[in-house]
């Protein structure tokens, strides 16, 4: 059995939609990842793995298959970690085998099961919005999501763990709000200044040897 996970691709700021095929079958134990992967990509199979050992589940001993299609578009960037884990766990039980239907996923796993943002989660919500689909992505990237339609159903998790809870109906996720980022108060740094080398070098020399200055 094939599981299927919409996730998208970016060309500039259009975001166009990937289906993520996951397949366990008999055979030697190998995780393949195909369909013009970049490095990226690949290298989601080691982060995938340690991911759902650190949340409590371990890879069946067989072939996995992960293609990535269509084929002939080039796949960039760390946000198909997570499409490619949650395909994994409906495809072994983990989470129903329909709970991703009519859903867009994005998002970058850290070795500890945890959902680390990525950039394009806004134009991915947009057109997910487009396909009436609903968007998984970060928990830190839900905000910016709900800017694309207050219609559009959102689950923005911090872990793999809290996703598996959420569709079991254990720990049910909130809709986040739309906000706008908070920016941190701006501190003067010298790398800001252009020319000026002297006396950038003195102020340097006498913040080093904890002088004071004079006028």
């Amino acid at each position: 059995m094939v599981q299927r996970v919409s996730t998208v691709a970016f060309e500039g700021i259009e975001a166009r939609s990937v289906d993520v095929q996951v397949q366990v079958a008999p055979g030697l134990p190998a995780f393949a990842i195909v369909g013009l992967p970049d490095k990226a990509v690949s290298e989601a199979r080691e982060r995938v793995r340690s991911a759902l050992i650190a949340s409590g589940l371990a890879l069946p001993a067989r072939r996995i298959t992960v293609n990535l299609a269509p084929a002939d578009l080039p796949k960039e960037g760390s946000h198909y970690d997570l499409p490619i884990a949650l395909g994994l766990m409906a495809a072994i039980g983990a989470i129903p085998s329909d709970a991703l239907n009519g859903f867009t996923v994005l998002g970058e796993l850290g070795l500890d099961g945890s959902i680390a943002p990525v950039a394009g989660v806004l134009p991915a919500a947009i057109g997910a919005n487009s396909r009436d689909e609903g968007l998984i992505c970060p928990a830190s990237c839900g905000a910016e999501a709900a800017w694309a339609s207050p219609d559009v159903q959102i689950v923005a998790a911090n872990s793999l763990i809290q996703i598996a809870n959420h569709f079991k109906g254990t720990q049910v996720l909130s809709r986040p709000s739309p906000k706008v980022r908070e920016r941190e108060a701006e501190r003067l740094d010298l790398r800001d200044i252009k020319g000026q080398e002297s006396a950038k070098r003195a102020l340097e020399i006498a913040a080093a040897g904890g002088h004071h200055l004079f006028k």
